[in-house]
């Protein structure tokens, strides 16, 4: 295991906040983030309150600060041994596991103030959708489905963003949380990829373990038909207008672009799908959504 590397963590709160924020990937929140909006601008029918706004966008990021921080913990043995994970800060010794365990609890604090501020059911909700979120993590050590747990975990995201604001939940949230369910659940077979020999060795679950890194391709493929579909059948369910079928159209090719970066031979491109197409689906899907409440109906 590297040793601890003080001038790279730094001595201020700052800096080792900023280690934090790094070690979780924080800027990533947008992947979760547009999806609640989502969720929350379809149940308001256009803009809801500023508290609403305010303590969704609170409730997301903490809520995804818990899941990325618990991971971060619960893993931290399989990271140092996992080349590709053994420099993240906590494995690699510049994070104390204290400090994460701090920034989980604070996480988890906040996340349950913020449903509080927002309804009783959000509230109620918020245990089981943080039992999800952390549970996910233990997962591959006993089953391949560990990808559609993980799914399951970011598809919280438009139904709380609609829960959040009607205080109850009905089938419309539920089918976009399918599709968000499907796109990330898909795209973690891809990722997984990355893994597949040290999976192997360690004896952890996955699809590509379980099957080769060409199955998983198409498993994430077949994901991704669900993703597409699913989000095309809300247009019509919510009368919503043109724009969407705009924004359908862009998110579904960038989805084939995402496919032809990878392939079994060649994962070298992974991170780019990752880091950036993901990233551009997901605003995407939610402005012209956003959009299409106010033009075309």
């Amino acid at each position: 295991m590297a040793t601890s590397h003080p001038q790279e963590a730094g001595f201020s709160p700052l800096s080792k906040l900023r280690l934090l924020l790094d070690s979780i990937r924080f800027e990533h929140t947008i992947f979760a983030l547009p999806f609640a909006y989502l969720g929350m601008a379809l149940a308001a029918d256009g803009l809801p309150t500023l508290w609403q706004f305010v303590w969704i966008t609170v409730a997301m990021a903490s809520a995804r600060t818990l899941a990325m921080s618990a991971n971060r913990i619960i893993d931290r043995h399989l990271d140092a041994q996992n080349p590709r994970t053994a420099s993240r800060p906590l494995p690699s010794g510049r994070l104390k596991l204290w400090e994460m365990r701090a920034m989980a609890l604070v996480s988890l604090a906040v996340f349950l103030l913020a449903a509080g501020m927002l309804n009783t059911l959000a509230l109620i909700l918020a245990p089981v959708a943080a039992i999800v979120v952390v549970g996910y993590s233990y997962t591959k050590r006993f089953t391949w489905t560990s990808h559609f747990i993980l799914g399951w975990a970011d598809g919280i995201a438009p139904a709380g963003g609609w829960i959040a604001v009607t205080g109850s939940l009905s089938w419309e949230p539920v089918l976009m949380a399918f599709a968000v369910a499907a796109w990330i659940g898909g795209f973690d077979m891809l990722y997984a990829c990355q893994d597949y020999d040290f999976d192997r060795q360690s004896g952890l679950h996955s699809i590509p373990q379980k099957w080769g890194i060409a199955a998983a391709l198409w498993w994430a493929k077949a994901m991704h038909v669900l993703t597409a579909v699913s989000l095309l059948a809300i247009g019509p369910w919510m009368g919503l207008g043109f724009p969407f079928y705009i924004g359908w159209a862009i998110a579904a090719g960038l989805l084939v672009y995402e496919h032809r970066l990878v392939s079994p031979n060649d994962l070298s491109r992974l991170n780019l799908a990752f880091f950036s197409v993901n990233g551009y689906i997901a605003v995407i899907v939610f402005v012209f959504t956003f959009a299409s409440i106010y033009v075309g109906r």
